[in-house]
């Protein structure tokens, strides 16, 4: 729907459900993106999430980190059509209720996404299994290292693997 001069849009995922990650598919990742064990924040333990498809994220200590963020488009498309994942959630939370996020889509053929609905759900999801003190819901800034910074909202409730509502401005794409 319109808001004003924004377009503003808004989805409902399928129930929602984690699983801690693999160590060796961590580390994999880890090396995929020149990480190290060192540079993630554990109070968001590496997990394999899903919102109606399949992730892998990976929270960061620092906002800078995220930023720094490369990788090898081969590799990753490689990595994630074995694994059966969509896209590689890369976090940092600013606060409780406010996350930086990158979406590399290597296995669509993307070197990164600027605003994906289905993993910030899937990882809104997550949060609520890890008992994150997000009082209901989170804000993620998506987009703004590649120059396409998107603002997603997440509505969290309190059942477990219920479904998250995830909304946000959109923006038309030229066709041509």
């Amino acid at each position: 729907f319109r808001d004003g001069a924004n377009i503003v849009a808004a989805l409902q995922s399928p129930p929602t459900r984690s699983r801690s990650a693999p160590p060796e598919l961590v580390t994999e990742t880890l090396a995929l993106f020149g990480y190290r064990t060192e540079d993630l924040d554990l109070a968001i333990p590496p997990a394999l999430i899903h919102g109606g498809a399949d992730h892998l994220v990976l929270a960061l200590k620092s906002r800078e980190a995220l930023a720094a963020m490369a990788y090898n488009l081969k590799r990753g498309q490689a990595l994630m059509r074995r694994e059966g994942l969509v896209t590689i959630l890369l976090a940092f939370a600013e606060t409780p209720r406010l996350f930086h996020t990158r979406n590399p889509f290597a296995s669509g053929g993307v070197y990164e996404d600027p605003a994906t609905g289905a993993s910030s759900a899937a990882f809104a999801g997550y949060l609520r299994n890890l008992g994150w003190p997000h009082g209901g819901a989170i804000d993620i800034v998506q987009g703004e290292d590649m120059g396409m910074r998107s603002r997603l909202h997440a509505d969290i409730p309190s059942q477990p693997g219920s479904s998250i509502r995830v909304s946000g401005t959109a923006r038309l794409m030229d066709a041509g």
